[in-house]
């Protein structure tokens, strides 16, 4: 039973629709086109007002100006991870982000630019990072050693909230759904209510998680600096 449920995170056994079911990860660039080369509608004025306050809140945090530019990083951030999150609530769409190997690939790079920055040009800052201010002198090495191993699992964090979200989410849409062959005629349209809600719920946390990983990588690179 649990190998069949963790089934639904199979990208498949041949290499042919492997590649395919990859490939959905980019399904969010098609969406991009279609605000530049049509007429813009109301869908797009949301998004672009999503988008301007989105970078208002990045800027803000960014506290260097050198960093402000670097909004645009967070911005598409936020909109690869949405895409991909909401797309996967559509049948037959692989969701990539259900998979350590794709948030991993996301937080690693980018936490580890984030250190090579920081310890290269600001060594001193962060040096300083790791001892907050008024700490007894016999709990520094303690102090540090915590600091650098909270340092150190920050991208593991934040591959593992993104993946655990996006799958118990899917696993409960799945054992709802397999319960409709075994429960009365009169619960069924209970059961598809509760799949409404449950799809609305799995929508606000695509959101929501795409959001806590754009923004907490903006945090993680204004400590640099």
């Amino acid at each position: 039973m649990m190998s069949n449920l963790f089934s639904i995170f199979d990208p498949s056994t041949n290499i042919l629709n492997l590649s395919l079911n990859w490939l959905s990860t980019f399904l969010g660039l098609l969406f991009l086109p279609y605000s530049f080369w049509f007429i813009p509608n109301r869908h797009f004025f949301v998004w672009k007002f999503i988008l301007l306050k989105l970078h208002n809140e990045f800027k803000t945090l960014l506290k260097n100006n050198y960093f402000q530019g670097s909004t645009f990083i967070f911005i598409s951030l936020f909109s690869f991870i949405f895409f991909n999150n909401f797309l996967g609530l559509f049948p037959y769409i692989f969701t990539s982000t259900s998979h350590l190997s794709l948030s991993l690939s996301i937080s690693l790079p980018l936490w580890l630019s984030f250190m090579l920055y920081g310890w290269i040009n600001n060594y001193q800052h962060m040096f300083i990072h790791m001892i907050p201010q008024g700490t007894p002198s016999i709990l520094m090495p303690f102090m540090v050693l915590i600091e650098t191993i909270s340092n150190i699992i920050r991208p593991g964090t934040l591959a593992v909230r993104l993946t655990a979200n996006m799958i118990a989410g899917h696993l409960l849409m799945t054992l709802l759904s397999n319960m409709g062959s075994i429960l009365p005629s009169y619960l069924i349209m209970f059961l598809i209510f509760t799949q409404i809600l449950l799809l609305i719920l799995e929508s606000a946390v695509a959101i929501i998680q795409s959001y806590v990983i754009a923004i907490l990588s903006t945090l993680y690179s204004s400590e640099v600096n």
